[in-house]
């Protein structure tokens, strides 16, 4: 039975659906809205990781997406001094553990664009039957259910009921706020204890090829990656603990961006390296932002005919890596239920809810020690942390073991979909 859906949101997740969900049925009607007026071909670097490099092969996209590779040949580490301690090469071996930088290292805004032209193609063979729909610039603004669709209320004054409604709206989702109420919402985000901010600025030689970073006592990083041939990425991060910097952090986040600047200035400005030149470079960058790192937590990502898919359902943290392939694999997750019960919507929602449960608990997963053993506090901790990494690279231990342990090695796999008809 066709459907009539509605996506919200046009990041990563939202094209993902639809896309998914039209090859599974192409009689679907489904319209995805973005609240910006285009598609946002704008963010920072993104990787595919463990189950998302075969799901993209699946859907036919690993070429194109290995042919938007940013390069990024490591990670490379570096004292206050310009010293550089220790070099550790992604694994393009096609086997084994992706270590920091991945093989599949891309730009968000070209996977966002990648994802969204497939779906337009896939619409495009639907002839007429059903297809996807993108409406630029419009929000929801209200969503009420009953046990026979979705009544939903837009920006633009518009009504329209649907079957089946897709929160993929970030982090910071209405249709999570509209699912749960405010309280309940608010208190799914959890925060890690660390700050960061993310800007683009013109390349210098010395930025090419690998991620580059220094550790500074008192929790912070300052990091570059080599983004495009025409942009380098930088990063600080903080992990400033309770007290006064915390505080100030957590204020900046609400103040205007010239005043994020200015925090973000003051907590970084003459710690060495190439400090002085990035934090020069962020005054006139015009895609600063920053943000608390954060995972949402839900006891269920599905509420009757309302299901949250990637970010706004379960961001895992800058940290984990697993953003983008979690938004992927939620999607053919979704689509494959839907199509497993033949579009009954209520138990395909609970069906996607259950087998996303335990792939969320282990994406979640920070590791031993996190965020502290990543953000020493003082100079011999930082100090220990060099030698220690110095180590491992000079006797290639992070070669053997990248190449060893397999990439998914989490107890999860993901259930095969044969109505999907993707192989």
């Amino acid at each position: 039975m066709p459907l009539n859906i509605l996506i919200i949101g046009a990041g990563v997740g939202g094209p993902a659906s639809a896309l998914l969900l039209l090859k599974s049925n192409p009689d679907h009607q489904i319209t995805v809205i973005e609240r910006y007026p285009e598609l946002r071909a704008n963010g920072q670097q993104i990787d595919f990781r463990a189950q998302g490099i075969p799901m993209m092969r699946k859907l036919g996209l690993l070429d194109a997406v290995k042919a938007k590779t940013v390069g990024e040949r490591g990670f490379e580490m570096y004292d206050r001094n310009g010293k550089r301690y220790a070099s550790v090469e992604a694994n393009t071996s096609g086997k084994g553990r992706q270590g920091f930088t991945s093989e599949y290292e891309i730009m968000r805004g070209d996977i966002v664009n990648l994802l969204y032209e497939e779906s337009m193609k896939e619409s495009e063979k639907a002839r007429g039957k059903g297809g996807i729909t993108y409406e630029f610039g419009k929000t929801m603004t209200g969503l009420t259910q009953d046990e026979a669709g979705v009544d939903v209320t837009f920006s633009d004054g518009n009504k329209g009921r649907y079957d089946l409604v897709i929160g993929a709206d970030g982090q910071q989702s209405r249709t999570r706020q509209q699912m749960f109420g405010k309280e309940a919402s608010d208190a799914s985000f959890k925060f890690i204890g660390v700050y960061a901010a993310f800007y683009s600025i013109p390349p210098k030689p010395y930025d090419a090829d690998f991620a580059k970073s220094m550790h500074i006592p008192g929790g912070r990083l300052i990091m570059t990656r080599p983004s495009k041939p025409d942009l380098t990425g930088v990063y600080l991060l903080s992990l400033p603990g309770p007290g006064t910097q915390s505080e100030k952090l957590e204020a900046s986040l609400r103040e205007p961006v010239e005043k994020q600047k200015e925090v973000w200035t003051k907590l970084f400005a003459g710690t060495g390296w190439q400090t002085d030149r990035l934090l020069q470079e962020m005054q006139t960058s015009d895609d600063f932002y920053s943000f608390s790192m954060a995972q949402v937590k839900l006891e269920h990502i599905v509420k009757g005919r309302v299901a949250l898919i990637g970010d706004s359902g379960y961001v895992p943290s800058p940290a984990t890596g697993m953003g983008s392939t979690l938004a992927v694999m939620g999607s053919y997750v979704l689509a494959g239920e839907l199509a497993r019960h033949h579009d009954d919507v209520p138990e395909a929602l609970r069906a996607y809810d259950e087998v996303m449960r335990p792939y969320i608990a282990e994406s979640h997963y920070l590791g031993p020690g996190f965020p502290w053993i990543l953000f020493p506090k003082s100079s011999f901790a930082i100090s220990m942390l060099y030698w220690f990494t110095w180590i491992v690279t000079m006797l290639r231990i992070d070669k053997l073991f990248s190449r060893l342990v397999p990439e998914t090695s989490g107890s999860w796999s993901p259930p095969d979909y044969p109505e999907l008809k993707l192989d």
